[in-house]
C-alpha cells in the first residue's frame, strides 16, 4: 500500500566541518521526529563516517536514514550520493578519499566529530572534508551509479557549488537521477526559475547545519516504504510512486 512519507533528503551531521556540534546522531534523529519526517539522509560533506550511528538511532526511534555523501567534485560542484545500505556507501567514501588531499584546520574551518548513536564522540576525522576532490563530475556520477546510488545535483539553484553557477547547464551525459533546489525555493517555481532543470525530478530539502534547521524543506513522495528503491520508483514517477506537488 502506498503512503505519502515526508522527506528531507540532505541533512549534514557533526561531521561535517559546518555542521554545529548539536548535529550530533540522536539530536538529528529527534529533531526529524519532531518535525513530522519519516525519511531523512544523511549527506555529509566527502564522508559518510557517521551514518551507522544515524541509522542505529533511526532504527530506534522509527525513522528511516538513507547512508549518503555530498561530493564536491573537481570542478567544485556538489552532488548527493544516496544508497541503499551503509556498504555502498562506504565503498564510495573511500574512492573519495583517495581523491581528497590535505589536512583538517579545525580553527579555520571547524570540528568533524565522529560520534556513535548515543552522542558519544568517537573520534575526529583529520581529512579536509571540506576541500574539492580530484575526481571529475562525469567520473562521480558514473562511480556512485556504479554502485547502484542514486545521484541528485545539490541546490542547483545557489552560486556556491551549485551545478549551473560552476558549468552553467546539466550536463545530459552522464544522466543525473534529479536535481535539489534549497530551502530558497519553492519546488513549485524551480523550473519556471531554472528552466535549466528541464524534465529532471526536481526534489528540495534542507540543506541543514542546525537543528533548527532540519525540516525547513522537505518533499513529499508517495511510496510503498521509506527505502531507495521506492525512491527511485518515485523519481522515475513509476509504479504509482511519484514526488507530490507542494
Amino acid at each position: 500500500m502506498l503512503r505519502t512519507y515526508e522527506a528531507d533528503l540532505h541533512i549534514h551531521s557533526c561531521l561535517s566541518p559546518c555542521g554545529e556540534w548539536e548535529m550530533s546522531p540522536l539530536r538529528i534523529i529527534r529533531r526529524a521526529r519532531e518535525a513530522g519526517l519519516g525519511l531523512i539522509a544523511v549527506c555529509d560533506h566527502n564522508s559518510c563516517e557517521n551514518a551507522a550511528a544515524l541509522q542505529r538511532a533511526g532504527r530506534r526511534e522509527g525513522i528511516a536514514v538513507l547512508a549518503g555523501l555530498e561530493v564536491c567534485t573537481r570542478e567544485e560542484v556538489h552532488v548527493l550520493a544516496l544508497f541503499a545500505d551503509l556498504e555502498r556507501a562506504l565503498a564510495l567514501q573511500d574512492w573519495v578519499y583517495e581523491g581528497l588531499a590535505g589536512e583538517n584546520r579545525p580553527e579555520l574551518f571547524g570540528w568533524q566529530v565522529v560520534a556513535d548513536e548515543h552522542d558519544e564522540v568517537q573520534g575526529e576525522n583529520p581529512r579536509l572534508l571540506i576541500g574539492a576532490t580530484r575526481w571529475g563530475l562525469a567520473e562521480t556520477v558514473r562511480r556512485i551509479h556504479g554502485l547502484e546510488g542514486l545521484c541528485i545535483a545539490a541546490h542547483v539553484d545557489r552560486q556556491a557549488h551549485g551545478i549551473l553557477n560552476q558549468l552553467g547547464f546539466i550536463p545530459p551525459d552522464p544522466p543525473f537521477d534529479g536535481v535539489e533546489v534549497s530551502w530558497r525555493v519553492p519546488l513549485s517555481e524551480a523550473r519556471a526559475r531554472f528552466p535549466e532543470i528541464g524534465d529532471l525530478p526536481c526534489l528540495t530539502a534542507s540543506d541543514a547545519h542546525r537543528l533548527a534547521e532540519i525540516g525547513r524543506a522537505r518533499t513529499q513522495l508517495r511510496l510503498a516504504s521509506p527505502a531507495l528503491g521506492e525512491l527511485r520508483l518515485a523519481l522515475r514517477g513509476e509504479a504509482g510512486r511519484g514526488i507530490l506537488p507542494s
